[in-house]
């Protein structure tokens, strides 16, 4: 099967399992497998950007995957389309997903305008998988129009997912024991909307923790930056949502607060620019991830790194010293075939 009319054939299972087909190619390390992801990817690529990229993180025990279930199903309910990619920690036995969020979501897994692709984060920080970025194009090509990206949410590193979403969501908890968890830098900063969840199970704790995130979003925002000035509506101002994603309460209050997230963005201009910037850094990404591949792969490097590594490890030379002398004989080798 022609897996770029599969992917962007008539919705069912056919067009799953050729979603399945082509992310499953877009991981695969294998050099020819690469060079038909980049031809994939090409024709692919005039038939995404139309969906909206929402991504979720948030500590373990949260409750992502039951809110992300919640809010699918409603979103599925209003009429679209739903990808979740959710990305677990890998096995360091076989390298695959350990959590086994899908199996969490079993009323959404099974649901015919809905697909769940797990992907094990590989060593990737950030707590992305490396190519949930191209994973996202494969489900916008398919016709999904919202496409949900769950962390793996071990801490507060989990904010690469802000870069190649349109918006990126903090899920909170509302007795988390530390006042100061609402003053923290870092990914709160960068949430354009933050929820607290299980809010039902204690409603004061909930309200309290509101006011806190919200006054330390206010005082954030205000950090002599006259691009968040509080009075201008033309602006997104991260706000605050309580839910319970067990009872399904709050969620269409959280995603009318995405909707007018996506129409302020858009006619200010800055989804857009938003877009062009995390293109160019997937692009630098990916240059990056290349030249180490590379390097790794050298012939020069490849003999020395034995014996380097076996140095470092035994104390007999600094770590930097042996970086300088497998770069430097990296570099003399191409200089050398250059002339």
């Amino acid at each position: 099967m022609n897996l770029y009319q599969g992917v962007v054939g008539q919705p069912g299972p056919l067009q799953r399992r050729a979603m399945s087909k082509a992310i499953t190619l877009l991981e695969s390390t294998r050099v020819d497998h690469r060079t038909q992801a980049d031809e994939l990817l090409t024709q692919l690529l005039p038939h995404t950007g139309k969906a909206f990229r929402l991504g979720i993180s948030g500590v373990p025990g949260v409750g992502k995957s039951t809110f992300i279930e919640a809010l699918g199903l409603y979103l599925i309910g209003q009429g679209h389309r739903v990808a979740v990619l959710t990305i677990d920690p890998s096995s360091t036995v076989s390298g695959g997903s350990i959590l086994g969020d899908k199996t969490r979501m079993e009323h959404l897994s099974v649901h015919e305008k809905a697909y769940i692709r797990p992907s094990p984060s590989s060593g990737t920080l950030g707590g992305v998988a490396e190519k949930t970025r191209e994973a996202m194009l494969v489900c916008e090509a398919a016709g999904y129009d919202v496409v949900i990206v769950e962390t793996v949410g071990v801490g507060q590193s989990e904010i690469a997912v802000a870069g190649m979403t349109d918006m990126f969501v903090l899920m909170q908890l509302p007795n988390a024991g530390d006042d100061l968890q609402a003053i923290k830098k870092g990914v709160m900063e960068i949430a354009d909307l933050v929820v607290i969840n299980k809010a039902d199970i204690d409603k004061n704790a909930a309200t309290r923790a509101e006011a806190q995130i919200t006054s330390s979003l206010r005082l954030l925002s205000q950090h002599g930056n006259p691009e968040n000035a509080h009075h201008d509506e033309t602006l997104w101002h991260p706000k605050v949502v309580q839910i319970s994603a067990l009872l399904c309460q709050g969620v269409d209050s959280f995603w009318a607060a995405v909707t007018q997230f996506r129409q302020l963005q858009s006619a200010n201009g800055r989804l857009a620019t938003r877009r062009e910037k995390q293109a160019l850094s997937w692009m630098w990404e990916r240059i990056d991830a290349g030249l180490k591949l590379a390097f790794r792969q050298h012939p020069q490097v490849r003999e020395l790194l034995p014996q380097m590594q076996a140095d470092v490890a035994a104390g007999r030379i600094a770590a930097s010293t042996a970086a300088r002398n497998l770069l430097q004989a990296q570099s003399n080798h191409a200089l050398a075939a250059i002339k």
